[in-house]
């Protein structure tokens, strides 16, 4: 099955009823299909074939998500950017993988016309709203729909479907390709956590350039019948209206989310009775969230995952949420689960090792990247870098990271692009980045930067070498400056001093 069926089916089931509810309009299952067939259409007279990628760069709408099933319908590659990074960044993803089609937002148009000419001359740009010199508007994309798209019998679920990018260690993003079936059995994975009905109403307001904003509910929900609620960004007032007004009985809010909303005033009095489940994750919850959410008489449950994995691969369900605080749970219902040591060993209950997830929801592989690729997957199994345990019932707590990235408000951020930006500075000699432990956002960036001889170095100084390079939530926190960093024999800088070397600086 073709995932774009999801929506014929449900229009079929229940055509009147509301699919998505966004911005004070309700579009229903047989308006959504509507669009889906006019957009598909659209995207196959436009030029677009099977494997052909289609990019958009913009807020959540309805118009994404429907590009999203309509790339579904012909094979082609759907790429969702996000709308938070910087245009040097977007411009190294579109270089990497050049669109036939380029969707963007009015607040985004300047950015992408800085240097659209140097990653294609055939891609077509087309803008959300009015046209502008050498775009073509909305309006006039809808229009090149003639009679409905062709249907293709070699388009099927191994049909790569999602191109999402997520940073590496290197400081390069790496394009994560998520086949059909993936997202089919991903829906599968949601479902069974979420004991997921058409009777639900979804509440988000994640990203869905995010595979947790796209995936973790919402494409589920609409697989389901279910209606969803979508938020342009999130906004603390209107997440607590969305969730006391309409009636919502899941979302998901990330730590970061969810500590705004318990410093907002409306938290103590705000009416949560019609929410089955709160599900979080992308970093490790802190325990006075956890317990907070539960004063709320809701149950907070952690799903454990990767763009990689699409993300659902652990996840606990609600009548677990008290009972095993602070777990991620077990493995999801159509995905196994390993912990392995340095050997490749399974290792024993309780003891710490690498996590390793086998499914169909995992991906296959990198775009361009095949030594990446097999680094991470190995037999079957995708190594995610991320350290674990199992409790004697088999729930994951997950320990930690052997990976350099820092998580903070839910966003991924790799040490190596930031510090190759600082380095290129004639007045750095080295420069090593690292994540503080932070009750807000999870972890802040602190860049660590030695000054060359006869140098002298100010935080302004460095900050402003990060200007309009990458995204404003990837700049540090602090900036420390030092004499030397510690190393290994070899030279290479060790982390987990620096780590120590600052957490005893600030604590003096």
């Amino acid at each position: 099955m073709n995932i774009a069926d999801w929506i014929e089916i449900n229009a079929a089931r229940s055509p009147e009823k509301t699919a998505i509810r966004f911005s004070g309009r309700d579009i229903s299952y047989a308006e959504l299909a509507h669009l889906v067939d006019k957009l598909a259409a659209a995207l196959a007279s436009s030029g677009v074939k099977l494997g052909d990628c289609v990019a958009y760069l913009g807020y959540n709408s309805p118009e994404m998500l429907a590009l999203l099933f309509a790339s579904a319908r012909i094979g082609a590659l759907f790429m969702p950017l996000n709308w938070r990074l910087a245009g040097p960044e977007h411009r190294q993803m579109l270089v990497d993988c050049t669109p036939s089609l380029l969707f963007v937002e009015p607040p985004f148009l300047d950015q992408i016309e800085a240097f659209r000419t140097e990653f294609s001359t055939t891609t077509t740009m087309v803008s959300l709203d009015t046209a502008k010199d050498n775009w073509i508007s909305w309006i006039e994309f809808c229009q090149r729909a003639s009679g409905p798209a062709p249907r293709q019998p070699q388009i099927d679920q191994s049909t790569t479907l999602l191109n999402c990018y997520t940073s590496g260690s290197t400081g390069k993003p790496k394009g994560v390709l998520l086949t059909q079936r993936a997202l089919e059995c991903n829906a599968a994975n949601s479902t069974d956590m979420h004991a997921l009905s058409a009777e639900d109403i979804i509440l988000n307001t994640l990203p869905l350039f995010h595979v947790g904003g796209l995936n973790n509910q919402t494409t589920p929900a609409l697989q389901a019948g279910c209606t969803v609620v979508l938020h342009p960004k999130f906004d603390a007032d209107a997440t607590f209206d969305a969730i006391e007004r309409e009636g919502i009985t899941l979302t998901v809010l990330v730590p970061a989310q969810m500590d705004i909303m318990m410093s907002h005033p409306r938290w103590a009095r705000a009416d949560f009775s019609s929410l089955r489940m709160i599900t979080t994750g992308s970093t490790i919850v802190p325990r006075h969230v956890i317990e907070a959410v539960h004063a709320k008489g809701v149950p907070l449950v952690q799903v454990y995952g990767s763009t990689e994995t699409c993300p659902i691969a652990v996840y606990l369900k609600a009548e677990d949420a008290r009972r095993k605080i602070g777990s991620t749970g077990k493995a999801a219902r159509h995905c196994q689960l390993r912990i392995i040591d340095a050997s490749g060993a399974d290792v024993m209950r309780g003891d710490t090792g690498e996590i390793l997830v086998r499914g169909e929801n995992v991906m296959i592989g990198y775009w361009n990247a095949r030594q990446a690729t097999d680094a991470v997957l190995i037999d079957g199994w995708f190594h995610t870098g991320d350290m674990g345990h199992q409790d004697e019932e088999g729930y994951l707590y997950v320990d930690g990271r052997c990976k350099e990235m820092i998580i903070s408000g839910g966003e991924n951020i790799y040490p190596a692009e930031i510090e190759n930006l600082l380095i290129e500075c004639p007045d750095i000699a080295e420069a090593s980045v690292i994540g503080r432990p932070d009750e807000r956002w999870g972890e802040t960036v602190v860049a660590v930067v030695v000054p060359n001889a006869n140098r002298q170095l100010t935080s302004e100084m460095v900050l402003k070498l990060l200007e309009g390079r990458i995204a404003r939530y990837k700049y540090p926190k602090e900036v420390v400056v030092v004499n030397q960093l510690p190393k290994t024999a070899l030279g290479k800088v060790r982390k987990e001093d620096v780590r120590e070397m600052i957490a005893h600086s600030h604590n003096n």
